[in-house]
């Protein structure tokens, strides 16, 4: 009995506590009607860091179930809101409602692509930039297959050695998807695997370092002309190859940074002509030393492709870690 009493005596104490502690935003109480709660719902938008260094970065990439840095900025009060993250063109939710605390979210335990909604009193807001893209896990690859889709076999895969490099995961990407931007230059299409296999969904591997890499290039060369952004003529040759397809490009290094998604073969009208010249390519050479100057972290190959037998002259940029450099 007297147990008892002192377990309802705590319960009383922890509701009293609980009622002390958790205050309603002063907006939500303003207003007796559910209306006027509406009405003083506070903006909610992705933080600036969310979109890389450069800020033009448009994409995330995660595996399924893990946490991601998506930080949330709120014009108000940040109290009550929860999040979910919805399935691309759909209003479909791929997970249940969590609250909104810190700078990290559970991604969704299925792959795809998404976006972030925000609920507090039953006001919806969509963050439709960057987008989440849920990685299906390297380990799912079957041999060399991934859901009938010819990847190949990476070095590690060989060698039989676990701590060798691979992808974390490869993005499930549908006809549908290949006009999402991964950059304010950069689109899903520009890293599928240019090979002749007509099976979707096709799998890529993404890092996201190289896009911001790239947007970050693309910014060097707008203010060498006097401004801070400009939207530049881009054509990307080659961004992921699966090993299968790297093993038959001529001269292409059976390691290739394109294996790993951290490559991308492109050419910039870095001087706004509307050609591609080897001048281009000299101010993109420039632009990228200084970028790898400013931001060591993103520190990795460059190759300029200048010989006759190419229709038009570009470069190599990966994000490989450390500094190299060559000439084709």
């Amino acid at each position: 009995m007297i147990r008892r009493r002192v377990a309802l005596l705590l319960s009383g104490m922890a509701a009293i506590t609980a009622a002390i502690l958790y205050q309603p935003p002063a907006e939500l109480l303003a207003g007796s009607s559910a209306e006027s709660a509406k009405l003083a719902v506070p903006v909610v938008e992705a933080g600036p860091e969310s979109r890389g260094v450069s800020g033009d970065v448009q994409m995330q990439f995660v595996r399924a179930g893990e946490r991601v840095a998506f930080p949330v900025r709120v014009r108000g009060s940040a109290q009550g809101f929860t999040y979910q993250w919805i399935e691309l063109r759909s209003n479909s939710s791929a997970d249940v409602a969590r609250p909104l605390r810190g700078d990290t979210l559970l991604a969704p335990l299925t792959p795809g692509f998404y976006e972030l909604a925000v609920t507090r009193a039953g006001v919806v807001q969509r963050i439709t930039e960057p987008r989440l893209a849920v990685l299906v896990p390297f380990e799912l690859k079957l041999g060399s297959t991934l859901n009938g889709y010819q990847i190949g076999r990476y070095p590690a895969e060989w060698a039989h050695d676990e701590q060798a490099e691979r992808p974390a995961g490869f993005a499930e990407v549908r006809e549908a998807d290949l006009d999402l931007q991964l950059t304010r230059h950069i689109k899903v299409r520009d890293f599928v695997t240019h090979d002749r296999q007509t099976v979707w969904p096709r799998y890529v591997a993404v890092d996201p370092r190289v896009l911001d890499k790239i947007e970050l290039v693309m910014r060097e060369l707008a203010r060498r002309r006097g401004e801070e952004r400009m939207d530049f003529g881009v054509e990307v040759h080659s961004g992921f190859r699966t090993p299968i397809h790297n093993s038959g490009v001529e001269g292409s290094a059976r390691d290739s940074r394109h294996l790993y998604g951290d490559a991308a073969d492109i050419a910039i009208d870095a001087d706004g002509d509307g050609k591609l010249t080897i001048f281009d390519a000299y101010r993109v050479e420039q632009a990228v030393d200084w970028v790898e100057r400013l931001h060591p972290e993103l520190a990795g190959g460059l190759g300029v492709y200048s010989s006759r037998r190419f229709s038009t002259p570009y470069c190599h940029i990966d994000a490989r870690g450390e500094r190299k450099r060559w000439r084709g």
